[in-house]
């Protein structure tokens, strides 16, 4: 069972979110490059034969924070999914930041758990399809603790109600990542009681005629942010066979 840092970061810029997650990742990207000088260097060799493999002394770390608004466009994404000018967006409040993750626009905003894991896949797997399904278990069975049956939807990314319904599909958590030398960082965007009127202005990770919702919409209450948090902390170290460390 490994250790994860975990952080409850409350409300923070999301580009002060993004600085911090680059500066996680650096370290561990760091360590790795280390332990891979160390493998190779002639001190490791004995005499009965190659040197065992440095183990590279990475940390893993689990973020959750909230944002004020802002949408947010993955490397792949299109410009265009923002449905509004930039002035606009400036009367609205809203900020704007083109990514290094994957996928496409999203949102953003206060009442949404967003969530960083910076995790080193080489002492998990390496394999960032399967890292994403567990993101996803992740969401699916803290929705299961409030009634919410969360499924995927074949060939999206993120977390849906009613995804098979046509007419009915509702996506209640984005995602989107980015992995260097394996370790990830961005993550996932879990709507408990968001304001779902800002995705009116942008078409939601790119894909037009499906709805978004939360957890209040869905339940017809706010369970509260701290509930949620903690469902979804257990919920975590139970897929990544974890322990949650609080950072000091």
């Amino acid at each position: 069972m490994q250790e994860v840092f975990f952080e409850d970061m409350g409300a923070i810029a999301y580009k002060d979110a993004w600085n911090y997650q680059e500066a996680l990742l650096k370290k561990n990207v760091e360590a790795k490059m280390l332990a891979k000088t160390n493998a190779s260097d002639p001190v490791h060799t004995t005499l009965h034969g190659p040197a065992i493999e440095t183990i590279a002394n990475t940390r893993h770390h689990l973020l959750l924070c909230e944002h004020p608004p802002v949408y947010t466009l993955g490397k792949s994404g299109h410009a265009e999914n923002v449905l509004i000018s930039e002035a606009v967006l400036r009367q609205k409040g809203i900020e704007y930041y083109q990514t290094n993750r994957g996928g496409d626009i999203t949102f953003h905003g206060p009442g949404q758990i967003v969530g960083y894991p910076i995790i080193d896949l080489e002492k998990y797997y390496t394999d960032i399809g399967k890292y994403l399904r567990n993101l996803e278990e992740v969401i699916i069975l803290t929705l299961q603790q409030y009634g919410i049956s969360g499924e995927r939807s074949p060939g999206e990314t993120g977390v849906w109600i009613d995804p098979a319904v046509k007419g009915r599909e509702r996506k209640i958590c984005a995602m989107g990542v980015r992995c260097s030398r394996w370790v990830t960082m961005h993550g996932f965007a879990l709507n408990v009681n968001t304001r779902l009127d800002y995705f009116n202005y942008i078409i939601p990770c790119g894909i037009a005629n499906k709805q978004v919702t939360s957890v209040e919409k869905e339940l017809g209450y706010n369970p509260g942010m701290a509930s949620v948090k903690e469902t979804l902390k257990h919920c975590f170290e139970e897929v990544f066979d974890c322990t949650l460390v609080n950072k000091s």
